[in-house]
């Protein structure tokens, strides 16, 4: 249970600004399993609960296999990723935390041998979008859980 309750609502606050970087990130068109994996594998590293929690709740109504939803934390380590799903997610770490020489040749080498420049440069407007919203879920603390109704998860299951 969250012993920290929500700081603000940051929707209510700033609805124009909120508007608009909903719309960016509904504008994505890549894969919604890929998408979802991105977003689940960003928002461990951010220890962003709320996102992680629905990420996960909308990876599983899409079908994605809970055995899956469990390897996202070690898929390094997993059969169960094939090699362009294992590319983004070498991408969405290298770029999620950005090291001091920035992002290795050897990463964006695996990378570029699965997607094209257009879809390398989505999959990198992905990361920089779910990064934005893990930013603001742990800055004001907003409830796992608490968006399920409004987005439909309770479809999940995973109550």
């Amino acid at each position: 249970m969250n012993t920290h309750s929500q700081r603000l609502d940051y929707s209510r606050h700033s609805g124009d600004i909120f508007k608009k970087y909903l719309d960016f990130s509904m504008a994505f068109k890549m894969d919604e399993g890929l998408a979802l994996l991105v977003d689940i594998r960003a928002s461990q590293l951010n220890g962003c609960a709320f996102c992680l929690d629905m990420h996960v709740k909308q990876a599983k109504v899409h079908g994605e296999r809970e055995l899956r939803l469990h390897h996202v934390a070690i898929w390094r380590e997993s059969p169960l990723f094939t090699p362009k799903e294992r590319a983004a997610l070498a991408w969405t770490e290298a770029l999620t935390r950005i090291a001091a020489d920035g992002v290795s040749d050897a990463v964006f080498t695996e990378v570029r041998e699965q997607f094209s420049e257009a879809e390398l440069t989505e999959l990198t407007w992905r990361v920089a979008a779910i990064n934005g919203w893990n930013r603001l879920n742990v800055a004001f603390r907003t409830e796992p859980g608490s968006k399920d109704k409004l987005l439909g998860l309770e479809k999940a299951g995973l109550a």
